[in-house]
């Protein structure tokens, strides 16, 4: 390991996140007039004017300013702009009569989608019980405890295990087909792994750290691959895999074909998800107290099919997507997947030692220094061709936040870090 270029490694990160990343947020995010978060810009930075407010950007910003503030940054004033957004949620987005959140609502606060989403409600978990870490106050927590419990309650597949994911606003289950009410994903039980853990280290509680232990369990059994450990997209309740299509009012409007079917339905796995899985996976077995070694060989499968099939050695950066053998489908470069292989890639060559995460790092670092971020705001672009010419141009929308970018440059900085200090406790 060369240890000036991990120090450079985190002086380009520390520069980035307190001079670019976290004063974009800061400086424009906050709806003084209504409560809440502002989080449309445009390529330029500036406010798209976008009339909306969507429970999963409410509550992203609420986890990076609360993430960052815990992390050291911002001198209490993230705290605050953490405690702004949690009032929103609280007072505007909260269902007073049937409990939960509603998924959309305009920049006033006004009712849009009534409906209650599972991955909306899994950030809601995961940001409010990272607030009451990062700040005490209890309400965090408190509102936390509420939403695992209507999962329970309204979400739990007792038959076949796991959660369904869409209801109406009475929280009954959704129709089949795009309603989702028929389908299980990767994408909501991984953030309802993720979420969990921080309710866990939140509580103490062990109704939280069961239920944690039994996501991670079923995330293992029945949702990645059993023979190459990378993420299956789409299931029926009953476990089987399913064509993966696009949902009426969520996430993937922009990667399915107008018939709403995706290309390769059943045959593709993305490496963000896989590299941000194991790595969601070792901090959960942290918090859980469980060894490592107990899910060793999905966390190296999840890890090595990422650098074997995803990583761009030649222009840098990870791939979109591929198949579950190897064949890379999408070549393109998006913010997200990018973000999270920064951490992973860190996260495992601290623990198992071999240089090839830490060439596959330097590709994502490299490739997001030079080509993703743009400078002259502050914030990266969302999605770039291979070579890194960009596609789309917006800067922020309700799911191109902050969560991803802020978070892989904090966790990037406590990795590197922590590399650092095992250099100076080997001499």
């Amino acid at each position: 390991m060369n240890i000036e270029q991990i120090k450079n490694y985190r002086k380009e990160a520390y520069q980035h996140l307190t001079t670019e990343l976290l004063p974009f947020w800061e400086n424009r995010c906050v709806d003084k007039e209504n409560g809440g978060f502002i989080t449309h810009f445009d390529n330029a930075g500036i406010d798209s004017g976008e009339d909306e407010k969507s429970l999963i950007a409410q509550t992203r910003t609420v986890y990076t300013f609360s993430a960052a503030h815990r992390a050291g940054y911002g001198d209490g004033r993230y705290a605050e702009i953490a405690r702004h957004g949690v009032e929103f949620l609280i007072n505007k987005m909260w269902d007073n009569e049937h409990n939960g959140f509603y998924w959309l609502m305009d920049r006033k606060g006004n009712v849009r989608i009534d409906e209650k989403i599972v991955y909306g409600h899994s950030f809601a978990i995961y940001s409010l019980a990272e607030y009451t870490l990062a700040t005490g106050d209890p309400r965090g927590l408190e509102y936390a405890e509420k939403v695992f419990d209507l999962l329970q309650i309204h979400g739990a597949d007792t038959h076949y295990g796991g959660y369904f994911e869409m209801f109406h606003r009475n929280w009954e289950l959704k129709g089949t087909g795009p309603a989702g009410g028929d389908r299980k994903t990767l994408d909501a039980h991984m953030h309802l792994m993720e979420a969990f853990t921080t309710l866990y280290e939140a509580s103490g509680k062990q109704v939280h750290r069961r239920k944690l232990l039994e996501i991670i369990e079923l995330l293992v059994s029945k949702i990645m691959h059993p023979v190459y450990g990378t993420g299956i997209p789409q299931f029926w309740a009953d476990w089987a895999v399913a064509p993966q299509i696009k949902f009426d009012i969520i996430w993937g409007w922009d990667r399915f074909s107008e018939d709403g079917f995706k290309s390769s339905a059943e045959d593709n796995t993305s490496y963000g998800h896989n590299v941000e899985f194991a790595w969601l996976l070792m901090h959960a077995l942290d918090i859980a107290g469980v060894p490592y070694d107990t899910y060793e060989s999905q966390i190296l499968k999840s890890f090595d099919h990422a650098v074997q099939n995803g990583i761009d050695w030649e222009f840098g950066g990870v791939y979109v997507e591929g198949s579950h053998e190897g064949e890379v489908y999408d070549r393109e470069k998006e913010f997200w997947q990018q973000a999270e292989v920064i951490i992973g890639m860190l996260d495992a060559y601290r623990v198992y030692g071999d240089d090839k995460y830490l060439k596959a790092y330097d590709a994502v670092h490299r490739f997001v220094f030079d080509k993703m971020i743009k400078r002259e705001v502050g914030e990266w672009l969302p999605l770039l061709t291979r070579q890194g010419e960009p596609i789309w141009n917006h800067i922020s929308h309700s799911w191109k936040v902050n969560y991803h970018s802020v978070r892989s440059m904090v966790q990037g900085i406590i990795l590197l870090d922590k590399l650092l200090n095992q250099v100076e406790i080997s001499e």
